[in-house]
């Protein structure tokens, strides 16, 4: 007796998947600590700032995402962050002002922001849930807000396991 054809149920599901991973910002993410350049641990001077960061190695930033914070408790004056944009922007990939993982978190809000939602309109989407490398939370929250008023449904996970997470309502069509 022939058995009969094994039938890949997910395959015709039409289920859609984004895989939030691919959102991953491209490139290292290099650290520039302002706390190293405070006079005592306290305060920045202008004079010295301006002196060290000549004297920096700027090329080691090259085709690097550079994150520009200060990890001390420090007043840090706003033109800080610029001069030393002026200084890594002929090098890096890109500049942020915060943590390496907040530029992270906001590489990802960016992709989203800017995804093309028009090939998920009216369909039945998968957000994996499984990735190599760390999605943040933030970014399961802003792709939910924008795929919901567009898509029929949205599920977490993988397409053979799932949990619902939005269903578009069935509209009552009027009667004559």
């Amino acid at each position: 007796m022939e058995q009969p054809a094994l039938v890949n149920r997910v395959a015709q599901s039409g289920l859609i998947t984004l895989d939030l991973e691919t959102f991953y910002p491209e490139g290292e993410i290099a650290a520039f600590d302002l706390k190293d350049y405070l006079f005592m641990g306290l305060i920045l001077k202008e004079k010295d700032f301006r002196e060290a960061l000549k004297a920096h190695d700027w090329a080691q930033y090259a085709g690097k995402n550079v994150a520009v914070f200060c990890s001390a408790d420090a007043i840090i004056p706003m033109w800080a962050y610029m001069l030393v944009t002026a200084y890594a922007a002929p090098y890096a990939r890109d500049i942020f002002q915060g943590q390496p993982e907040q530029f992270v978190e906001a590489a990802f809000l960016k992709k989203i922001a800017a995804l093309d939602l028009a090939p998920y309109e009216g369909k039945r989407l998968v957000v994996k849930g499984c990735s190599d490398r760390p999605v943040p939370p933030s970014a399961y929250v802003e792709i939910t807000r924008r795929l919901q008023p567009i898509a029929l449904s949205i599920l977490f996970g993988e397409p053979c396991s799932t949990v619902p997470v939005y269903k578009r309502p069935i509209q009552a069509t009027a009667q004559p």
